[in-house]
């Protein structure tokens, strides 16, 4: 195994800090989206394509980008084009006010999502192969974090300049990440076998990456429909500003932050993946179900920070438990099965949640996610119980061609 030669001591900073600024690129525009669309003339069920747009070419992009990432072992790569997509989406959405480029930019920026695959598997590559879940809840980390300091600066630039301001500071920022990403230690291995048609059709049907995936898909739908769909939207009817769009953001992902770093780190060791999981979809389901009963701002946002903290617990742990059983030829495609299968969560969610409020009201819509999500914590009950009886895939010595 040899490593580049830039000092191993700076890898894992910088990559924190290039993680940091793709997601705060990414999320000077994700929650403003629907409310921006809406602003703009849309009705709920446009706001909620162009939102899910962002979702789906993540699930159709996802799996190619794993495989190709294990045939080739090129972490980096894919890494600096996906800063670069970030720039470009965040440049496009301030140049345009076309609902159809603004939906095909949005997917783009579901193509630059998609390389977050790369991001998770190289970062867990700087581990022992055992501290998968620690890597990943000390990147998730810095994947929340970047969601909220992006968010609270374009919260600040769209009150003060306008909502196009946010989107020139996302451009920026991933213009910085995209010159950062070229120092990037990048793993290598040169013996490491190549993945194989076989290996993946055995990553494909593992049931423990099936059945993670499957509750991952739940978490996407309560996400995508809520805090980066419409809750800002509910908001508004309660008299939020701008400022006070980026303030509800910042009080529903800074508890994820931290449970992202506490849970994958410290809780899941000490009290069990199982109960850590199970109760983030409580939380996340209880505190979605009350949105139509809070009546006041402020109590919004304190509901928000639980739903948050919830989903901190369970998604980060979802994330580890996908690719802690794969040897290491397979775990680009495995995170790319798991990040391609729940980006149909991120579309379902506010598409779904687009129509409910059309048809009938965003009120009855954030009933059924909540109940949704208290359905979820009792699917979870059964599976963690069964995660250590399925099988793990074995490592694939064979080196053929695709």
């Amino acid at each position: 195994m040899t490593i580049n030669k830039i000092p191993s001591s700076y890898r894992i900073p910088l990559f924190c800090a290039v993680t940091l600024l793709f997601w705060m690129s990414m999320y000077t525009s994700v929650p403003i989206m629907a409310p921006y669309v809406e602003f703009l003339g849309g009705n709920h069920q446009l706001a909620g394509w162009i939102v899910g747009m962002y979702g789906i070419s993540q699930m159709l992009l996802r799996i190619p980008v794993g495989i190709m990432s294990d045939r080739f072992h090129k972490r980096k790569l894919f890494i600096t084009f996906g800063l670069f997509f970030t720039a470009i989406g965040g440049l496009g959405l301030w140049i345009t006010h076309d609902f159809t480029w603004i939906l095909i930019l949005r997917a783009l920026a579901g193509a630059a999502a998609a390389t977050w695959v790369d991001f998770t598997v190289l970062f867990t590559s700087y581990y022992k192969h055992e501290e998968s879940t620690k890597a990943i809840g000390t990147i998730s980390f810095f994947n929340s974090l970047g969601q909220v300091l992006g968010i609270l600066s374009a919260g600040w630039a769209a009150d003060s300049l306008g909502w196009e301001a946010a989107f020139i500071l996302g451009a920026l920022l991933g213009l910085l990440g995209f010159i950062g990403s070229f120092f990037l230690v990048e793993k290598i291995e040169p013996d490491a076998p190549k993945i194989t048609m076989r290996g993946i059709g055995a990553v494909a049907t593992d049931r423990t990456l099936l059945f993670v995936s499957l509750l991952a898909i739940l978490s996407q739908v309560l996400i995508f429909a809520t805090v980066f769909g419409f809750t800002p939207v509910y908001a508004t009817s309660l008299g939020a500003d701008k400022f006070s769009l980026s303030m509800l953001s910042l009080f529903a992902n800074v508890p994820v932050a931290l449970a992202s770093l506490f849970g994958g780190r410290k809780w899941a060791a000490k009290y069990g993946e199982k109960r850590m999981v199970v109760w983030g979809f409580i939380l996340m389901g209880v505190f979605t179900f009350t949105i139509p009963f809070t009546h006041h701002l402020w109590v919004l946002m304190i509901t928000q920070a639980f739903a948050g903290f919830g989903r901190g617990l369970s998604f980060t742990l979802l994330m580890g438990m996908s690719i802690k059983h794969m040897p290491a030829e397979k775990r680009a495609t495995a995170m790319g099965f798991f990040q391609a299968i729940y980006g149909l969560g991120m579309f379902v969610g506010p598409v779904l949640m687009g129509v409910i409020g059309d048809w009938f009201s965003l009120n009855q819509g954030f009933i059924v996610l909540g109940i949704l999500g208290v359905l979820s914590a009792l699917l979870s009950q059964w599976f963690v119980r069964n995660t250590s009886k399925m099988p793990a895939v074995k490592s694939s010595s064979s080196t053929a061609a695709l």
